[in-house]
C-alpha cells in the first residue's frame, strides 16, 4: 500500500467510528434531510440543521465520495472544537466522538 492508500484507509476507517458515536449517541437519522436544510449559507448550516445531522448528511457523507471517487481530501479540519462547543452543556457526553472527531482533525491536518 502506498502512503495516501493508508492514509485514505485511515481516514475511512475514522468515518466508520463516527458514525458509530453518532450512533451510540442516538444522533444517526435513517431519513434523509429535506433539501431546504442544505441550502444554508451558515458555517456547519448551523441555521437548518444541528452539528450531529451536520456531522452525517454533510461531513461523512463528503467524505465517503471524496474516498469513493479517489480525490485529495481537505487538509485542515477543525471539527472537533465545534463538538466541543456543541456538548457543552448538554446532559448527553460527547466525550468518545469529540476524542473521533480529534483524531480524524489530525489525520486531515498531518498530525
Amino acid at each position: 500500500m502506498t502512503e495516501s492508500q493508508v492514509h485514505a484507509s485511515n481516514v475511512a476507517d475514522s468515518l466508520l467510528q463516527i458514525e458509530v458515536e453518532l450512533r451510540g449517541l442516538g444522533a444517526w437519522q435513517e431519513e434523509p434531510l429535506p433539501v431546504e436544510a442544505f441550502e444554508s449559507t451558515q458555517p456547519f448550516c448551523l441555521d437548518t440543521m444541528s452539528f450531529t445531522q451536520w456531522l452525517q448528511f454533510v461531513f461523512v457523507a463528503r467524505m465517503k465520495l471524496l474516498l469513493e471517487a479517489g480525490q485529495p481530501l481537505p487538509s485542515v479540519s477543525g471539527i472537533a472544537p465545534m463538538a466541543e462547543e456543541y456538548f457543552r452543556g448538554r446532559t448527553e457526553s460527547g466525550a468518545k466522538l469529540i476524542q473521533t472527531l480529534a483524531h480524524m482533525d489530525s489525520l486531515l491536518s498531518g498530525e
